[in-house]
């Protein structure tokens, strides 16, 4: 008789050998399931949550970029007014009219000297020439006086009296681009435009028309949010 079988015990409940046997319980099966899909939720949402901050992090939140969308510029539609509301308020939303066009002297009003003051020889008469065909009225036309003779290194000088109409300027400035504009003590209306040395040629009489189309109706300014 074994050792570890207990005095007055034998026959079918002798028990042989040095080890004594274990007693489990069978395992509940609903239990292991349950332990399976918890461990899955578990690491579900620890992924879910990984995920979340690597979004943040790097600025890809829904939020973050719809909020970033609103700062820039808001969509949000007006209110239309309500029946029976005041005229004023009508008034209010409606979007402003449109500025007019700005009044420019045509160019059969505009008296223009042309100057050469550059070592090439009847360049002052082909551009006075040129001008003449686009409508304006060419006067003296020769070489620079001395205080500008060989002395402009940029594409030319259009001279005026401080009277002189700015919008003159500008009409006259279409037909060149880089000029500067100054004034002297002159007491009359015309321009003297002094060629100078970086001047290679009038604009095309096409992108002069355009610039001019450009300067009487300027393109509003974009609204900004």
């Amino acid at each position: 008789m074994s050792m570890l079988t207990p005095p007055g015990m034998g026959g079918k409940y002798r028990v042989t050998g040095a080890a004594y046997p274990r007693m489990s319980r069978k395992r509940s099966r609903p239990r292991i399931v349950l332990a399976v899909l918890g461990s899955v939720l578990a690491l579900a949402l620890v992924g879910y949550g990984a995920l979340q901050l690597i979004d943040v992090f790097r600025g890809d939140s829904p939020k973050r970029n719809t909020a970033a969308g609103a700062k820039d510029c808001p969509t949000t539609p007006p209110k239309p007014a309500a029946k029976g509301g005041s005229t004023a308020a009508s008034t209010a939303s409606a979007p402003a009219p449109a500025k007019p066009a700005v009044v420019l002297p045509p160019p059969g009003e505009i008296t223009v000297n042309v100057f050469n003051a550059t070592p090439r020889a009847g360049l002052a008469k082909a551009v006075g020439d040129e001008l003449a065909k686009r409508g304006f009225v060419v006067g003296q036309v020769g070489n620079a006086p001395a205080d500008f003779d060989k002395k402009v290194p940029g594409t030319g000088i259009l001279l005026g009296s401080p009277t002189t109409d700015k919008a003159a300027f500008s009409v006259l400035g279409t037909q060149l681009a880089g000029t500067t504009q100054q004034t002297d003590t002159r007491e009359t209306a015309e321009i003297d435009l002094i060629l100078g040395d970086a001047f290679k040629e009038l604009s095309t009489k096409e992108d002069a028309d355009k610039a001019l189309a450009l300067l009487a109706n300027p393109v509003p300014a974009p609204a900004k949010c």
